[in-house]
């Protein structure tokens, strides 16, 4: 997991954005890991060739575009480095020579690297101050004296360094020497890192990027030269490479022993086809509630809680990563509708937690009145036990005919709806279904996720409607399935992303318009259950999407036919909450006048694994409960703790359980 921070300024800070950190347990080859560093530290940076040309033709507007791209080179020169190892300043003496876990870096002098240190150093005398003159000449400070001294190339660097011995068996290898050292060379600790401030987000990150890279240098970078073994005295001091953690040094192991076993190029595999996607035999139809079922659904509470971290996008741009190009605060805004999201310190089962107990209360219903609970979630570490059999237990419930999770990402109401009016016919009693998302834990540096998603929970209370009731439900319709490439378009835990959370845009936006149009062809061919002389279509009052991409949405509705004026968003203040995040934006609906009387509404949903749903149903703003606001660590996240098993299960736990 990689969370998030929140620095003695009170602001978010993510430093998986530019600490460089990789999960090397999930890589097993040397391809992989290269495929990586491509991607997050090469794609984006500039060479120093690149960087003397922009400078001697004059290409750079200001000083900003010039500190970024010295940044982003050094975090190329570093790329190796950084995640795979810890850099300590070592006594000749006192290298050990025939480890293998000791690693010396092997150097290639740097060509013109006289010319292009003097021509950054004359473009940025030349340039004008982009945002603030201070801060960026305490940036360029850093980045300058690191550039300058730089003294290798780094086009052509190895992934996995040289031994101490393989480095003495060529003679003509060169190292870092230093002709002495002090061990307290001043870095940056890191919560100096964490606490950057500067006024201007795109400073602050660019401050926390050179903090970094110095880190990367705790020597005097002035006294450094490359030699190679014979130039070295036993007093001179070298620069030992060694793994930063367990995992490293298990991947270089796996790597050296494959090197070994075979030393012949692995076969590369066949291209994989593209899997053709066959229709089903006939349509399937949506259903219709009244006609399909004795027991009708009543809404009687609908609860939400938001994370309570806002993080706006100056807070995005503020944690801008080194393999990010660049955008604007209002740029993020433009391309999504997302001015900010929200995010929790907490866990996601007890944000679960907190709503459905302001539903079960909103509605009056003590926990043996409840029949079933359901968990819609794409989001939860939870396994065993699940979401919803946790959170049975922590609302007192003795039993229930049913408690299950679903996984139906961003279509999770319309799927969270349909089983929770299929088990009404069984239990003939109250289902909770809660919908609930933990994203802020899972984006790391991808910087999509990171502008999209945000945290929230939601909970309804369905109940059984009696005799003669009509219900809140008219239509439920789910989906699943499509081309591959659709379903395969947000993909979490991606290990070619170092695990985090991933989404491809264009294979989104195919299954959105897919689905969208779909379910407005269906809404179209369908009469009214309360009007059968009109379409389901038209007796819709209010659309309230998921809230996906504002921008996307808007534009896939207005192909479907549907105007601006006919759909509700909440996304610019709450982002994409997947599962909660329909629910959510009917109780904003409410909470804004949108929704003022009990009326009709359109909720369609689509996402991750090409899932889709939608569902019509009466929103009543009676049913909208007062929002739940975390105040902090209080009873609520006390008594779930103290009710978890805090103790390792011992020897006596298992006979008890299962006797011998």
């Amino acid at each position: 997991m990689k969370p998030f921070v929140i620095n003695r300024h009170g602001r978010l800070v993510f430093p998986a954005n530019f600490l460089g950190e990789l999960d090397f347990s999930v890589l097993d080859t040397l391809e992989q890991f290269t495929a990586v560093i491509g991607r997050d530290f090469e794609a984006k940076a500039p060479t120093g060739t690149d960087i003397l040309a922009r400078a001697e033709s004059g290409s750079y507007p200001g000083r900003f575009e010039l500190l970024r791209d010295l940044g982003q080179n050094l975090f190329w020169a570093n790329r190796f480095s950084i995640p795979m190892f810890d850099k300590r300043p070592t006594r000749w003496r006192d290298v050990p020579r025939s480890r293998e876990d000791v690693f010396l870096p092997v150097l290639v002098p740097w060509k013109e690297g006289e010319r292009k240190v003097a021509a950054v150093a004359d473009a940025y005398h030349r340039l004008p101050a982009t945002f603030d003159a201070a801060t960026e000449d305490k940036v360029f400070g850093l980045l300058f004296d690191l550039f300058r001294h730089k003294l290798h190339h780094a086009t052509e660097l190895p992934p996995i360094k040289p031994t101490v011995a393989e480095f003495l068996a060529d003679p003509e290898a060169l190292t870092f020497v230093l002709p002495d050292h002090d061990p307290d060379y001043p870095v940056f600790r890191a919560d100096e890192i964490l606490d950057a401030d500067e006024k201007v987000p795109e400073l602050e990150a660019l401050m926390r990027w050179a903090m970094v890279l110095h880190n990367q240098y705790p020597w005097d970078r002035s006294r450094t030269e490359l030699r190679p073994p014979s130039a070295i005295g036993d007093d001179d001091f070298v620069i030992v490479f060694h793994p930063r953690n367990r995992d490293v040094a298990a991947f270089i192991n796996r790597v050296k022993s494959v090197r070994a076993r075979d030393t012949t190029p692995s076969p590369v595999p066949a291209a994989r086809g593209p899997i053709e996607a066959s229709a089903p035999v006939r349509p399937y139809p949506p259903v219709r509630v009244r006609e399909a079922f004795a027991i009708q659904p009543v809404l009687e509470a609908l609860a939400i809680i938001r994370g309570e971290h806002v993080c706006d996008n100056t807070d995005v741009i503020r944690n801008s990563s080194f393999s990010w190009s660049p955008m604007s605060a209002d740029e993020i805004s433009a391309k999504t509708g997302i001015d900010q999201r929200r995010y929790t310190s907490r866990e996601l089962e007890h944000l679960a937690l907190d709503a459905a107990r302001a539903a079960l209360a909103h509605a009056g219903r003590r926990p043996e009145e409840i029949g079933a609970v359901l968990v819609s979630t794409c989001t939860s570490n939870r396994l065993i036990p699940s979401v919803s059999t946790w959170l049975s237990g922590e609302l007192g419930l003795l039993q229930t005919h049913a408690s299950v999770d679903l996984v139906a990402a961003c279509a999770g109401l319309p799927y969270g709806l349909a089983e929770a009016v299929r088990l009404l016919q069984e239990v003939d009693r109250p289902v909770l279904l809660v919908c609930v998302e933990k994203f802020s834990d899972k984006i790391g540096s991808v910087r999509t996720s990171r502008m999209i998603f945000g945290d929230g929970a939601a909970a309804l209370v369905v109940a059984p409607g009696g005799p003669g009731a009509s219900g809140d439900v008219d239509v439920v319709q789910t989906y699943a399935s499509g081309p591959w490439s659709e379903v395969n378009s947000i993909i979490w835990p991606n290990p070619e992303f170092d695990n985090d959370i991933t989404v491809y845009g264009p294979e989104v936006k195919a299954l959105v318009q897919r689905y969208l149009g779909q379910m407005i062809d269906e809404l179209g061919a369908q009469d009214d259950p309360q009007q059968p002389d009109r379409s389901l279509l038209e007796g819709i009052e209010l659309i309230v999407p998921h809230q996906a991409n504002k921008t996307m949405i808007l534009g896939l509705a207005g192909k479907a036919g549907l105007s601006a004026d006919q759909l509700y968003f909440n996304i610019e203040t709450m982002g994409n909450v997947s599962a909660a995040s329909i629910p959510i934006a009917m109780h904003d609906a409410v909470r804004d006048g949108v929704i003022d009387r009990p009326m009709r509404v359109f909720a369609p949903g689509f996402g991750a694994g090409a899932v889709g749903g939608y569902a019509v149903l009466r929103i009543d703003p009676a049913i909208v409960a007062d929002e739940v606001v975390w105040q902090g660590s209080g009873a609520a996240d006390g008594e779930s703790v103290a009710a978890s098993r805090v103790a390792g299960t011992t020897s006596d736990d298992v006979r008890v359980a299962f006797g011998e």
